[in-house]
């Protein structure tokens, strides 16, 4: 398949988006990437998901290519707390109301202009609008002008996936080999397409401000940890390795972010046990007041940000810092860990989804769930400072082989094969034109059969 841009629409499903509102772990960060960086390459893309409330339902950015849907929005003005907030009911009204919209607004023009499109769902939300989609394409007699694609990029909500009505509908994706091999648990074969990062995240961060985080932070041991509060992030082992050195007598700074998971109060009950000074504030605006922030907080060993963190600041924290803790011991692919790379960090892995780390190469792969290995590895690197130069040098260069860009050449690859197992035929040359009746928009509505 030639996948000329100019004839060419992507469509992508996922529940979490660019919005704030919309971001709740690496999802949000995946999709924001990959529309961003399709409609950089030229490729018309449009992006349905759950956005905030108080956005225009439609917007259109990166120079009128990427189209912006915010889905479900009148359900989300009735509930704030983000993406997942009134989750179920939010399933119930994309279900209503996306499938037939996006196929009159979007798919059937772009039929009727010659033009083909790829579809790609993520996670087990968009699992039974990708068989509506598919069903309503057969019923318009469209399905084969409509590539298919389903990611997942974790196990959750898989006991409530339809498999077989999925795999009648679209070929089966994953990020990483680690998670092929979980799926198949689930009998499933799924096609690995990894996950990537933005161009623009490999950036050389401000010396100054590194030093000023640096100088703040004030410690022999300066970690960062950052994501959901789940206990397969291995919260505790993180805060059970900096109390090990505290004990010794060590100076220790965890600066951590986490979300508004009920684990994250385990997590802190724990450094309080285990004898570290915590202090919960929310984050400052700028890499200027976080290294303020942590002058102002040299009695704590454990600094907890509580609230959004951008990503200028982030990547700059990565950079200064002398380990990021991304020590899952559930990793579906490992996002973090590839955007520490990219930032001329250190990343610090689990030994699951990470295809890319390489243990002294360009990451510390971690091979269990002792915190006393991270005590150990990180004093290794902290006495060989060679080592450690040379570990950011090697992840800057694994980072530059995972932008958008290249992942994005190997899933057009693999739309080819998913295009011959779906018997798609392509036009070969442009369509006529025809009148496309649209049936009014069903988006979602008040009056929808929905319980909150």
């Amino acid at each position: 398949m030639n996948l000329d841009p100019l004839r060419t629409v992507f469509v992508i499903l996922s529940f979490e988006g660019p919005d704030v509102y919309s971001q709740a772990g690496g999802l949000g960060v995946r999709v924001k990437g990959l529309s961003r960086s399709l409609a950089q390459m030229g490729y018309p893309t449009y992006l349905y998901f759950c956005g905030d409330p108080d956005l225009p339902p439609e917007e259109d950015l990166e120079a009128g290519r990427l189209h912006l849907r915010r889905w479900c929005q009148w359900i989300s003005a009735l509930h704030r707390g983000g993406v997942y907030d009134g989750e179920e009911g939010k399933i119930r009204d994309w279900n209503y109301s996306l499938p037939s919209s996006l196929v009159d607004s979007v798919i059937a023009p772009a039929v009727a202009e010659g033009k083909h499109i790829v579809v790609l769902g993520e996670e087990w939300h968009t699992s039974w609008s990708m068989k509506l989609v598919s069903d309503s394409l057969y019923y318009r007699g469209l399905r084969d002008r409509v590539v298919m694609l389903w990611n997942a990029n974790n196990t959750y909500g898989f006991n409530r996936i339809d498999w077989p009505a999925l795999n009648l509908a679209a070929t089966v994706t994953t990020v990483s080999r680690y998670m092929k091999f979980v799926m198949w648990e689930s009998g499933q074969n799924p096609i690995v397409i990894p996950n990537g990062i933005p161009r623009e995240s490999i950036v050389d961060a401000d010396p100054q401000l590194v030093s000023e985080l640096s100088a703040g932070a004030d410690a022999e041991y300066f970690w960062f940890k950052i994501g959901r509060f789940d206990p397969d992030k291995r919260w505790l082992m993180a805060v059970s390795a900096a109390a090990l050195l505290k004990r010794v007598g060590r100076r220790v700074k965890l600066l951590v972010r986490g979300g508004r998971e009920s684990h994250g109060a385990e997590v802190i009950s724990h450094a309080q046990h285990e004898g570290l000074v915590v202090r919960n504030v929310a984050s400052p605006a700028d890499t200027s007041g976080l290294a303020a922030l942590l002058r102002e907080s040299k009695e704590a060993d454990l600094i907890n940000l509580t609230s959004f963190l951008g990503d200028p600041v982030v990547r700059t924290i990565y950079s200064a810092c002398d380990a990021v803790l991304a020590n899952s011991g559930h990793e579906p692919f490992g996002l973090v860990g590839l955007e520490v790379m990219a930032a001329g960090g250190i990343a610090v892995t689990g030994s699951t989804g990470e295809d890319y780390a390489e243990a002294y190469r360009n990451a510390v792969v971690l091979e269990t769930d002792d915190p006393i290995e991270i005590v150990t590895e990180l004093s290794v690197l902290r006495e060989r400072p060679r080592l450690a130069a040379s570990i950011r040098k090697r992840g800057r260069t694994t980072a530059r082989d995972y932008v958008w860009e290249k992942v994005i050449d190997q899933m057009l690859l693999r739309v080819d094969f998913a295009a011959a197992r779906q018997q798609v035929s392509l036009p070969i040359g442009p369509l006529v034109k025809t009148p496309v009746r649209r049936r009014p928009s069903v988006r979602s509505r008040a009056d929808a059969p929905v319980d909150l």
